[in-house]
């Protein structure tokens, strides 16, 4: 971890250039022009020395100074610009002007050659070369970075040479020399600071009572509010006199630029009667006496200038950033703390943690001081934060949870993120460069050790552990010491191991740990991430998901090998292997998501080849399929149709085609269910005699979705019991549980009763145990056959109970799919409206994934709930999607949108095209086994038969509906059809 080591950095770069310098050399002697450019470059440098910068180079008569280096300090842009004005406004005086460029971003310093190298320095250059004389250009970065310090003006889009956009640049226009790079919005409310600001008040109260001095200092790491605690404070004071000074973080003559500040807004001392001495100890520091002031002389003359002023009122001194102070002023403060009497007066001190580095006693053995820490706000506070910055102005939730996750309870972080959002207008959460420059400002005044080890911790994550800091540098010998002094200046906290036998310590803030982390070169953080993957190894045997955490590092440690051209295709086969592993995992446990985007992970870095690299195919196209990704699981799939036939692998190319063409049957309207049907057949005769389980299983995994599309139930349960049978013998969990899933629903949709199925699926609930995915489609079933028991508010509960689990599992197209369930059941118990919902949810998201196997069915029963609603445009835009979703041997489909198509075309009374229609439903649902749906389809003929009149007709058909429902054991529906049949009786006719 030496000190001189690579960095990335986020600096400001200035170039300026002599405008005409050519012409000026012509003009003017070679010996004139020699000492002319001697005082050029030395005022210039003089100038940026004297604001915090670094002169890099000088090129010709060009300057190069980069701000940031060697140390970054929060306020760089605006000392960059500070030094820009005046090198601007010096260069006159030297028969010269200039040409000024700035630019912020990010670089590598450090290196052998020292210079800073990036794009950042390439763009100033060429701002730089784009001003005219006099003018200086400031990069949008820097412009933003400075943003309440200037008035700028754009410029036109200026074509920079090696840049592929054109970049608008700011000219500017006038600068502020007073105003900070940002202004805090002292505006904003002040929340959950109720109990500090009492005992501010408390403080005050006591020192006007005692009349005392109380010296109160209020600590918090940057933006946490302490200015806005102080602001509120102020504005409560009714009768006192407020002075204010200011700790500058550089410049010449500072140590008592506070106490001059503060001088300088009280009445002069000889006005308040101070002794000669005194006045002229003051006069001295305000520059209007000669002779010298002692070191002692200045402390006792500020103090008895305060007591005077407090005489009369109250006086309340605020001093800020006391962590910048020199200890002369320190020693000042404590002075006054100390020997004043007889004064009501509040020392009211603003500073960060640092400052008990500098001067760890700090109010310490006084009983007249109180230091008070600002913690973060909670999350509750946080969120009324946010609705009082935002007003009436809406926010989406998922913006603001993100909002307060990146912020994590720092007021000017939230802020500062909803300007940002409110300025973009794109719904994004960034971290705003003034964030990012008062952190890495931060972690630039550690001591290279601190930094070092804070850097290794940023390698393993936000919660890091002590051994993994010193397995990253050993080079470290008090590693222990140097996390006690990054605890003490609150960047990390002690936190609870995840590892036996560890210390493990987390970031204060997330932002912390990525600014600690993006200083690292890619290089170091690609060698970092691999050695911690070997150290976890080694020590993180127990956890559970150590293949996620070792497969992510050395992931990461290849991916930052390749952007640096130096691939390494053993490091990415590693992490292949635990990537893969762990995303098969997750498929187990029915996590798609994770297991998707483990499994794609895993491809990514590593070119799947020889039958594993099937295998993780068939693995990635299953978990996407669960996912909702169908034509994405589909291509994964195709491709491992051709790596297994290329490998010469006919078992695994027989399993992957059928695999893949699982999907066409549910996404290609044109792909028929007896194609995919024969296809498994022709499959299970090949695969027999070679006895393979996993290839069998899919084989008939595919003759039972074949069955389901078109209907026959019974032929999904003789091809379901083969899946169960193969998928047991060759250990696939998995495919057992999916095959248990369907035949669940195979025993509601199909011929078998409700007073056998019933108790069948009530069991397969049981049996699914903790498995909440196979819970959720046991749940279905139940759902379905406790409507037609008009169990309706029980089927809901369950329904919702569903819903929950899938929706924590992350499975929007499971979730689409309980419209099945839902919507019918809104039916049965008079509620279309609801059953509207249900339907036109799940339409939306099938839709959405260009599924059409199940959106043929869910919108044909989406128009007829839209018809009871007597929405007759909508419905028959449902039964259009339903048309063309449909295939020719969806049986179901193709009957359930001509009985919605024949009743809206019966209530326009076009009855003959209604009657045949509805007639072709009745023939076409009749060729699957679908009892209740043979009832229903007979109800749309009775319904279009008594529009038209023909009352015996209907009873006739009604009759046979009836036998349908109670052949099934629909309770609800048989009840209601022998009520239609009994008034259709009584109509006569």
């Amino acid at each position: 971890m030496a000190a001189n080591r690579e960095y990335r950095k986020v600096v400001t770069v200035l170039f300026c250039d002599i405008a005409g310098s050519t012409a000026l050399g012509e003009s003017v002697d070679p010996e004139v022009l020699r000492a002319q450019l001697g005082r050029y470059f030395d005022e210039m440098k003089a100038i940026v020395e004297r604001h915090g910068g670094t002169v890099e180079k000088f090129i010709g008569d060009a300057v190069m100074a980069v701000f940031g280096v060697p140390q970054v300090h929060e306020d760089d842009a605006l000392r960059a610009v500070r030094a820009a004005v005046e090198m601007r406004d010096a260069l006159p005086a030297l028969g010269v002007q200039a040409r000024i460029g700035l630019n912020t971003g990010e670089v590598v310093v450090g290196t052998d050659e020292r210079l800073a190298t990036g794009d950042a320095v390439n763009v100033a250059a060429r701002l730089e070369q784009a001003a005219k004389p006099g003018e200086i250009l400031l990069g949008p970065e820097t412009a933003s970075l400075v943003r309440d310090a200037v008035e700028t003006e754009p410029t036109e889009p200026l074509e920079l040479k090696g840049k592929s956009e054109p970049l608008v640049a700011q000219r500017l226009v006038v600068l502020d020399d007073q105003a900070p790079a940002f202004a805090r919005r002292f505006d904003a409310p002040l929340v959950g600071r109720g109990r500090e600001l009492h005992r501010l008040q408390e403080a005050f109260a006591q020192a006007v009572d005692d009349r005392s001095c109380q010296l109160f200092t209020i600590l918090g790491v940057a933006g946490v509010g302490k200015s806005r605690l102080t602001a509120e404070f102020l504005a409560s004071l009714e009768n006192a006199t407020v002075v204010r000074g200011r700790c500058l973080p550089y410049g010449e003559g500072i140590t008592y630029w506070p106490v001059i500040e503060l001088l300088q807004q009280l009445p002069r001392a000889a006005e308040l009667g101070l002794e000669p001495a005194a006045v002229a100890a003051i006069e001295q520091l305000l520059g209007e006496e000669h002779a010298p002031a002692s070191s002692e002389e200045i402390p006792w003359a500020v103090r008895k200038l305060l007591e005077a002023a407090a005489e009369s009122r109250p006086v309340v001194a605020v001093f800020d950033d006391i962590h910048w102070a020199e200890p002369t002023f320190l020693d000042l403060l404590e002075h006054v703390a100390d020997l004043s009497r007889e004064a009501p007066l509040l020392l009211l001190c603003l500073a960060r943690p640092e400052l008990l580095d500098r001067r760890s006693g700090w109010g310490g053995g006084k009983l007249n001081a109180t230091t008070i820490l600002l913690e973060p706000l909670s999350s509750t506070e946080t969120d009324e934060l946010l609705e009082r910055l935002l007003g009436e102005a809406p926010l989406d939730p998922d913006l603001q949870q993100r909002i307060r996750d990146a912020a994590e309870g720092n007021p000017l972080f939230v802020e500062e993120m909803v300007a940002l959002v409110e300025e973009s207008g794109d719904g994004e959460v960034s971290v705003p460069g003034t964030i990012q420059a008062l952190l890495a400002a931060r972690l630039d005044q550690l001591e290279p050790a601190e930094r070092g080890v804070l850097e290794r911790g940023s390698v393993e994550g936000r919660v890091f552990h002590r051994g993994a800091v010193q397995a990253l540098a050993p080079e470290e010998a008090n590693v222990e010491r140097r996390l006690t002094g990054l605890v003490r200046k609150e960047l990390v906290r002690p936190d609870k191991a995840q590892l036996a036998g560890e210390d493990a310590y987390r970031f204060r803030h997330l932002l912390i740990r990525d600014a600690a982390y993006d200083a690292l070169p890619k290089a170091t953080r690609s060698e970092l991430h691999e050695r911690f993957a070997a150290w976890v190894e080694e020590h993180g045997a127990e956890l559970v998901e150590l293949d996620e955490i070792v497969g992510y590092h050395l992931e990461q440690a290849y991916r930052y090998r390749v952007e640096l051209g130096q691939t390494d295709e053993s490091l990415g086969r590693r992490a292949a292997e635990r990537l893969g592993a762990a995303g098969r995992r997750s498929l187990v446990v029915g996590d798609a998501s994770a297991a998707a985007k483990l499994l794609g992970r895993a491809v990514s870095v590593a070119e799947p080849n020889g039958p594993e690299g099937v295998e993780l195919l068939l693995e990635l196209g299953s978990a996407l399929a669960d996912f909702g990704e169908l034509h994405e699981a589909t291509a994964r799939q195709e491709e491992a149709v051709e790596l297994a036939r290329k490998l010469g692998n006919r078992v695994l190319e027989l399993r992957a085609a059928c695999e893949v063409r699982r999907f066409p049957a549910i996404t290609d309207p044109s792909y028929t269910a007896e194609r995919a049907i024969e296809f498994g057949h022709e499959a299970v005769r090949e695969l027999e005699p070679i006895g393979d389980d996993q290839a069998l299983g899919a084989a008939w995994a595919l003759v039972a979705m074949g069955e389901n599309v078109r209907g026959h139930w019974q032929g999904v349960e003789a091809a379901l019991d083969h899946v169960v049978e193969h998928a047991r013998r060759s250990g696939d969990r998995k495919r057992e549980i999916e095959a248990r899933q369907l035949l669940s629903a195979s025993i509601f949709w199909g011929p078998t009763p409700l007073s056998v199925g019933l108790p069948r699926v009530e069991a397969m609930r049981r049996d699914a145990g903790e498995d909440k995915w196979l819970e959720s489609w046991a749940i279905r079933p139940i759902v379905g056959f406790y409507a037609m028991q008009g169990r309706f508010d029980e089927g809901r509960e369950l329904l919702a109970r569903a819903r929950s689990m899938l929706e924590e599992l992350g499975l929007p197209m499971d979730i689409a799919t309980l419209g099945f369930w839902g919507g019918p059941l809104e039916m049965l118990a008079g509620d279309p409206a609801a059953a509207e919902r249900d339907f036109a949810a799940g339409c939306e998201e099938l839709e959405a994934r260009r599924e059409t196997g199940w959106l043929s069915t869910m919108s044909a029963l989406h128009a007829e709930a839209l018809d009871a609603l007597g929405r007759s445009d909508e419905a028959e835009a449902a039964v259009r999607v339903s048309k063309e979703a449909s295939t020719s041997d969806d049986y179901d489909a193709q009957a359930l949108w001509r009985c919605a198509e024949a009743k809206l075309l019966a209530r326009r009374a076009q009855f003959d095209e209604a009657e045949r229609l509805a007639r072709k439903a009745v023939a076409t649902i009749d060729r699957i086994d679908e009892v209740n749906h043979h009832g229903n389809v007979r109800m749309a003929l009775v319904e279009v038969l008594r529009l038209a009149g023909r009352t015996v007709e209907a009873r006739e058909v009604l009759a046979e509906a009836l036998a349908c429902y109670e052949q099934k054991g629909n309770e609800v529906m048989t009840a209601r059809a022998r009520a239609l049949l009994e008034e259709l009786s009584q109509s006569g006719a």
